[in-house]
């Protein structure tokens, strides 16, 4: 079998009812730009380029249930989202519109759901291991 045909990652799909203010909140929270707009779709993507977000109207959609119960919309997916304070970034979130989940699954960690519902975690970085003497040699 040869190599797989090239394949990127060009972004995530969040559904929505309504695209276009989704992806302005998260437009404001990342501070990325819009580089796709269209009725029904609308994808942002970060200023130096790679991996974007998009959003697609599901009129259908449903807000999951966080953290996850029987007998309800399930999520399907989160995003992780990674900050160099995570109070500052907090704030950020909800002065942009996010609310704090009732429940929060580390003390490193910081559950947000957006305006529709979907979650989405800020977290610190690792702290970076040093290396051990000799490594790499």
């Amino acid at each position: 079998m040869g190599h797989p045909p090239r394949m990127v990652l060009s972004a995530p799909v969040l559904d929505a009812p309504d695209p276009h203010a989704l992806a302005a909140f998260y437009r404001h929270l990342l501070g990325w730009t819009v580089v796709q707009d269209e009725p029904h779709w609308v994808k942002l993507r970060p200023p130096d380029g790679g991996t974007g977000l998009s959003f697609q109207r599901e009129p259908l959609y449903k807000a999951p249930t966080w953290p996850a119960a029987a007998n309800t919309q399930q999520i399907m997916a989160h995003l992780d989202i990674e900050v160099d304070d995570l109070d500052a970034a907090g704030e950020h979130a909800e002065a942009t519109g996010a609310v704090l989940a009732d429940f929060q699954p580390a003390e490193d960690v910081r559950v947000y759901l957006d305006p529709v519902g979907h979650p989405f975690c800020l977290f610190l970085p690792e702290p970076e291991e040093p290396l051990s003497p000799g490594a790499g040699a």
